[in-house]
């Protein structure tokens, strides 16, 4: 079980957002570079970093400073969402040294692009699919689509794409738990791992997710609870690391 700190990024600094709303934001850390050390020394083995001006502008925004980040620490693994459309940005994210490119208005939008993309690059590609009722939500929460979760997941899926980003937007960052059962149900329909993310919030819930990895939920993603010092976080991978070697259930 793999958590993975997130580090949005607004303005070039490092912000936490309630429900993804732009208007309700928290500032971290002016130096987001600064604070992706702290998570890497912190035992952090990968990054989830969002560009969210540029999941409302379609477009990167704060592309220079992931790069920096990803300069910064070339042995860590790091994931990036927002405003990622086209090819060229995922060339350069990866020629910067990111791992892992996440899709998400552009994949709902644009089905095709992802199966494109997942040739182009392959390895590389993930999916992050934002809910709210069943029902994928596209341009940073703004909309909600008709796209329904599960068989758009199964799609991409098809396509080659690595992973999938579960979130539910009605927990994400109000600290009151994870939709474990919803993200495990999405996994058990799926053969390519699950990630959560919206609504970590303390220890209980890494028990409860390490209770369904074996359903293919393979991580969670968490900022606001770290962000506020209710959770630790090199003793929640602690915790998650000595849970998956008991094979606990």
């Amino acid at each position: 079980m793999l958590l993975i700190p997130a580090i949005d990024l607004k303005g070039g600094r490092c912000v936490r957002l309630v429900q993804g709303d732009m208007e309700r934001d928290t500032v971290y850390s002016d130096d987001p570079v600064k604070m992706a050390v702290k998570w890497a020394e912190a035992g952090a083995r990968r990054l989830h970093l969002v560009d969210l001006d540029g999941a409302f502008e379609g477009s990167p925004i704060n592309h220079h400073v992931i790069h920096q980040i990803a300069e910064e620490l070339p042995t860590i693994d790091i994931q990036v969402g927002g405003g990622i459309r086209d090819e060229d940005t995922i060339q350069s994210y990866l020629d910067a040294g990111v791992r892992y490119v996440i899709l998400g208005t552009k994949a709902v939008t644009a089905p095709h692009f992802v199966s494109d993309v997942c040739i182009e690059f392959p390895g590389h590609i993930m999916v992050g699919l934002d809910v709210r009722n069943g029902k994928v939500a596209i341009d940073g929460w703004s909309k909600l689509s008709k796209h329904d979760a599960l068989d758009i997941a199964q799609r991409f899926e098809s396509d080659g794409v690595e992973a999938i980003i579960y979130t539910d937007i009605g927990r994400d960052g109000m600290m009151e738990g994870l939709n474990v059962e919803a993200t495990a149900s999405l996994a058990r329909e799926l053969k390519v791992p699950v990630y959560a993310s919206g609504g970590v919030t303390n220890l209980d819930d890494i028990r409860r997710l390490s209770r369904v990895s074996k359903d293919g939920v393979s991580g969670a993603i968490t900022g606001k609870a770290l962000y506020e010092g209710k959770l630790d976080f090199s003793e929640a991978q602690a915790l998650a690391d000595q849970l998956s070697d008991s094979n606990f259930v």
